[in-house]
């Protein structure tokens, strides 16, 4: 499960919001430059990548643009991970993704909301931690809420909406997502 201690609040205009706005504005400048690159330019992808989430990312790691954050810092990726075109990572609530990944075309992964009363929605972002566990398929379109844990060897089927953790060696699918099977080899 995603840790919610990582669970972050952040109130308008603080200089915690305004810390977070100006990673806004790094990232929309690095997805800018990494957006105008190819399928070709895998190397150039990795290191804009890495400027992008602070940490140089394995050799292995491929993305293919477009792609869109709100940030970057927050994302940890392990190795021989695969991100198709069209992604959207936000990530201000922390998104780490494990080895062996692979993720679809046009897939959301949102940490980041807004509190549900009405009162409150444009005082506060809230952030909940995401986790993608070793060796998960997240196919076409599916989009992960935050606080949510994608178990190991599991696969998140095309068009879900996951909202509650998905255990090891399962598929998941439909919105909201529920378990339809176990996966065995």
């Amino acid at each position: 499960m995603a840790d919610s201690s990582r669970t972050k609040m952040i109130p308008r205009r603080t200089p915690e919001s305004a810390a977070m706005l100006a990673n806004v504005k790094r990232a929309m400048a690095i997805t800018a430059s990494l957006n105008r690159l190819t399928f070709n330019d895998a190397d150039e992808v990795r290191a804009l990548f890495s400027d992008l989430i602070g940490k140089k990312v394995d050799d292995n790691f491929m993305l293919i643009p477009p792609f869109y954050t709100t940030g970057g810092l927050d994302i940890r990726v392990g190795c021989n991970v695969f991100v198709n075109q069209n992604c959207t990572f936000y990530d201000l609530g922390g998104l780490d993704i494990a080895d062996d990944v692979m993720i679809g075309p046009n897939v959301s992964i949102i940490t980041s909301g807004h509190p549900l009363a009405p009162s409150q929605r444009r005082a506060f972002v809230t952030a909940k931690p995401i986790v993608i566990e070793r060796n998960v398929w997240i196919a076409a379109g599916a989009t992960i809420i935050g606080g949510v844990t994608v178990g190991e060897n599991s696969v998140v089927a095309a068009g879900s909406v996951v909202t509650k953790d998905v255990p090891p060696n399962s598929l998941a699918g439909g919105n909201p997502a529920s378990i339809i099977r176990s996966i065995a080899d």
